[in-house]
């Protein structure tokens, strides 16, 4: 990536983030990274083009968040490690996890997205793909313990994502105050309850929140 084009997605992500989704302009930009309008047209060829980079680095980062743990021999421990790091993204990072999920996403992003029940994807763009496949291993992972049962790798993937989705956007959006309240009495019990539902002990499951309490930073 030529150092320029890079210097036009971070500056679209901090418009993104600072000013919402309708500071993205051509002159917004060239403004924000101290650059000319032709330089944005050069490397997009206008903002449909910048709007697609900056989801898919948006995209790419999410997916590094939810992977950057490392796996231990725990695999609902380490679901709960992800489920813990999609929500700080979010929190972090509003306009982006907006841009990429949300449902007034543009054309040239929502686009993109597929049936993850059939398609085994979230997006038809294999750059931005990694995330949902990250959710797909976690998935795999819990089943072949045997910590829940296998009611299809992408069926309970997409009930987990809505979970969790869920859980965020209704604590972005406020509902659950900014203590800490969506993680400790939402989210996180909710997600017990699901686990336990799809055929784990629940004092196994316990112990998995606990440990991973200890490895969420």
């Amino acid at each position: 990536m030529s150092d320029v084009r890079e210097r036009l997605i971070d500056g679209g992500l901090r418009l993104l983030e600072r000013d919402g989704l309708q500071s993205l302009s051509v002159r917004n930009l060239a403004t924000e990274v101290g650059t000319s309008t032709m330089a944005v047209y050069t490397h997009f060829g206008g903002m449909t083009g910048v709007i697609e980079a900056v989801a898919s680095e948006a995209f790419s980062r999410f997916a590094h968040a939810l992977t950057d743990a490392e796996q231990t021999d725990d695999p609902v421990a380490d679901f709960f490690v992800m489920g813990a790091a999609y929500r700080r993204f979010a929190l972090a990072n509003p306009q982006r996890y907006q841009l990429i999920f949300g449902a007034a996403a543009p054309t040239s992003v929502a686009g993109s997205r597929t049936d993850v029940t059939s398609t085994g994807s979230a997006t038809d763009r294999s750059e931005s793909a990694a995330s949902f496949d990250a959710l797909r291993e976690a998935v795999r992972r819990m089943i072949a313990a045997g910590r829940i049962r296998d009611d299809g790798e992408l069926n309970i993937a997409g009930r987990l994502w809505s979970l969790v989705h869920g859980a965020v956007m209704l604590e972005l959006a406020g509902f659950f105050g900014h203590e800490g309240h969506g993680l400790t009495h939402v989210l996180a019990p909710l997600t017990v309850d699901t686990i336990v539902g799809m055929g784990d002990e629940r004092d196994d499951t316990i112990e998995s929140l606990s440990r991973a309490m200890s490895l969420v930073p």
